[in-house]
């Protein structure tokens, strides 16, 4: 009697049902490293200016017409329920300045940036690549025809990637401390916009990391729309009670114009990032600074 032949058993990388399971969750996370690697080297990105701020800013046209019809449709609804809305949708229209403004600097950013004579791409705009504020840096980063990087994250709410990325240069990750470190390894400056937990935690990994001296590159921090961080962080007074010091202070600067903005940018990142002009950008690959650095 012919014994039955055993089919070969799959190969461990292409073992799905292993690679899913909690035995296979060091290959994952390697592979949230490696593969974003990969494509920053084969991209020819060598840092990046990384904008955070709030999904739920919209751009002026979108929160006008939000407005236009909360008070057109107000008719019928209770009194108290119209006038939360009609609140809510001139807050919304208030707000859209900054996505704005945060399209506007993208855009001057990544202009200036076309014009430094590398072999890789420098300075280039990166965001969590949702909508909002990320949108919008994306949105000019794209109008002034440059690389725009999108390191979205799986959410059990869908978040979307936005048009405006490019496409060899948007990410999906799992895990958030792995999409932290992206955002942190390549970044040579941030841009905090006005926003909500998700930015408040981004921005206060940075400054405990700048604090504490366990960065190997100085990282030039922005504070954007001091109207709006002011009511909310009172760093002043951290300083005056002792919980920082007061030289901690100069980890960041308060902007209120995309131009302002700019300038202090683009200074900074001359001065401690630029140094010797370098050859202009091929097209021939090379190893990225990335390779270079430690985390």
């Amino acid at each position: 009697m012919t014994e039955p032949k055993l089919k070969s058993a799959p190969l461990a990388y292409q073992n799905e049902p292993f690679l899913n399971s909690p035995d296979g969750r060091i290959l994952r996370l390697l592979s949230e490293y490696s593969e974003p690697l990969s494509r920053f080297r084969r991209e020819q990105i060598q840092d990046t200016v990384v904008f955070f701020g709030s999904a739920r800013i919209q751009s002026r046209d979108s929160a006008d017409t939000r407005l236009s019809g909360v008070r057109e449709n107000g008719a019928g609804t209770a009194a108290a329920e119209q006038a939360l809305q009609m609140k809510r949708a001139e807050a919304a229209v208030d707000m859209a300045r900054y996505y704005e403004d945060a399209r506007r600097l993208a855009f001057l950013l990544t202009e200036w940036s076309a014009h430094i004579p590398a072999r890789r791409h420098r300075f280039v705009v990166t965001t969590g690549g949702g909508p909002g504020i990320m949108e919008a840096a994306n949105l000019g980063a794209h109008e002034a025809g440059g690389k725009t990087i999108g390191l979205n994250i799986n959410l059990p709410f869908e978040q979307n990637p936005n048009p405006y990325i490019t496409p060899s240069l948007n990410f999906e990750f799992h895990y958030f401390f792995m999409r932290k470190f992206w955002f942190a390894y390549l970044a040579k400056a941030l841009v905090i916009f006005p926003g909500g937990f998700g930015t408040l935690d981004e921005l206060f990994e940075i400054l405990t990391l700048a604090q504490t001296e366990k960065l190997a590159k100085k990282i030039v921090v922005v504070i954007y729309g001091s109207e709006y961080w002011k009511r909310i962080l009172n760093f002043e007074a951290m300083a005056d009670t002792g919980t920082i010091a007061p030289e901690d202070l100069e980890l960041f600067k308060f902007c209120d114009t995309p131009e302002e903005s700019f300038e202090f940018l683009k200074e900074n990142l001359t001065r401690y990032h630029l140094g010797p002009q370098q050859p202009k950008r091929t097209e021939e690959a090379a190893t990225p600074e990335i390779a270079k650095t430690r985390p």
